[in-house]
């Protein structure tokens, strides 16, 4: 359940990640240059899309997330094309709620900051000095992969506890659901970078030429 749903958590816990969500995605918004819109609008798709591909574990189901990966290549952009996708899931398949949607937006979106601010700069800087060995972008991709996963999960396992100790019991089986969509996406996520940095290196640095 990556989704929290509308009257779970409480109203201090929307009212913080609504605010952080709100300052996130206009800052993205301001980082957003006019030449990545196509590419940002392409990631956002990749996000809505990959929640219909869904693997069943044990009494729930996971699906990939990519928001490391959106980091990676996108940057501060990452923000309000998370956003975007996920008001587009909210209206087609109603995957969280209105209320919560700051709060699914802030929980998937600070990785893809995170990611962007540390991982995101040493890519392009061993892909600049031409040091960038094919072990190494795959390196990259699968901790942007985990770490994003990882970070996502203990947000939303906060998010739950802080709203009442009723919700403590729920957190072994999102643990129980994580690990393994962390091992898959962190594997997904190492190959899509080693494939894109041997075949397309743009995609992450438009400046860049071989």
């Amino acid at each position: 359940m990556a989704h929290i749903p509308d009257g779970v958590v409480s109203n201090e816990i929307l009212i913080v990640s609504s605010v952080a969500a709100i300052a996130a995605i206009s800052y993205g918004v301001r980082k957003l240059e006019s030449d990545k819109i196509p590419q940002t609008a392409m990631m956002a798709a990749v996000f809505f899309i990959s929640s219909l591909i869904t693997f069943p574990v044990g009494p729930s189901s996971i699906h990939l997330l990519f928001n490391g990966l959106m980091g990676l290549m996108l940057g501060w952009a990452a923000v309000p094309a998370i956003f975007v996708a996920l008001t587009l899931q909210l209206m087609f398949f109603g995957y969280g709620g209105l209320l919560s949607l700051g709060l699914n937006t802030f929980n998937m979106a600070l990785p893809a900051i995170i990611v962007a601010l540390t991982l995101r700069p040493l890519l392009l800087a061993k892909m600049n000095s031409a040091a960038l060995s094919k072990p190494l972008s795959m390196s990259i991709g699968a901790l942007a992969g985990a770490f994003s996963i990882a970070l996502t999960t203990a947000m939303l396992s906060a998010s739950l506890v802080l709203s009442g100790q009723e919700f403590a019991p729920m957190l072994n089986v999102l643990l129980a659901t994580n690990v393994p969509l962390l091992i898959v996406e962190s594997a997904v996520t190492a190959v899509i970078v080693s494939f894109l940095i041997r075949t397309s290196p743009q995609t992450f640095n438009p400046s860049f030429s071989r």
